[in-house]
């Protein structure tokens, strides 16, 4: 077995929320209303945007409208912008792509996230691609996802390996002939070391050297 390229999700692999962001959104309904429900609807809302079809904020607009939020928009909004890379598995990438293992981003997103990711923090300098389900017309955990970065990067299946926080996700890639495992930050990034480290890939078990 050969890996010769890593897709990487982003959101609990190699970027975290910075705040709580489901505890925030439950401060924008009224005593009576149930967050776990407004959270769902969000959610669910968010959807189709994530296969590049309709426009999150028409969406998010539609939820605060039907639970009769007044909070502005703008502001709920801009918890979707409260997150940030982990330098310690950004290094992770680097370090592989320094060995000459090609590094790609393969996550769901809408176009609002993908403009902040991509074009705001320019997330693409710390990898070869970048694929955001919004432009490929298709998300995870679909098979197709999966197929159209394996056609754009003109890899085998069983050639690519695959890292991501949701185990659906996880079956999509295995379904698709990736190879693939479950990582989340929450284990630490020592524990996705020694995962890369067990598909033979050139990566330190314990991050590098100090004076490198």
């Amino acid at each position: 077995m050969t890996i010769e390229a890593v897709l990487f999700d982003a959101d609990g692999v190699i970027q975290e929320p910075t705040v709580d962001w489901q505890a925030t959104l439950a401060t924008f309904l009224r005593p009576d209303q149930s967050a776990d429900e407004f959270v769902l609807d969000l959610m669910t809302s968010e959807g189709p945007s994530l296969a590049g079809k309709g426009d999150f904020r028409d969406a998010v607009a539609d939820v605060l409208a039907r639970w009769e939020v007044t909070t502005p928009l703008a502001e709920v909004l801009s918890l979707w912008e409260q997150f940030a890379a982990v330098p310690e598995a950004i290094d992770v990438v680097q370090e592989l792509r320094a060995a000459g293992v090609p590094c790609h981003l393969a996550t769901n997103q809408q176009a609002y996230r993908r403009e902040i990711m991509n074009d705001r923090r320019n997330y693409g300098q710390w990898f070869d691609r970048s694929f955001y389900s919004c432009d490929l017309g298709v998300a995870k955990p679909e098979p197709a996802y999966f197929k159209t970065i394996l056609t754009a990067i003109d890899q085998a299946p069983t050639s690519v390996l695959f890292i991501d926080d949701n185990a659906r996700n996880v079956d999509g890639a295995r379904e698709a002939g990736l190879h693939a495992e479950v990582f989340h930050l929450s284990s630490g990034v020592p524990v996705l070391r020694g995962l890369l480290h067990g598909y033979g890939l050139p990566i330190a078990t314990d991050g590098p050297e100090q004076g490198q």
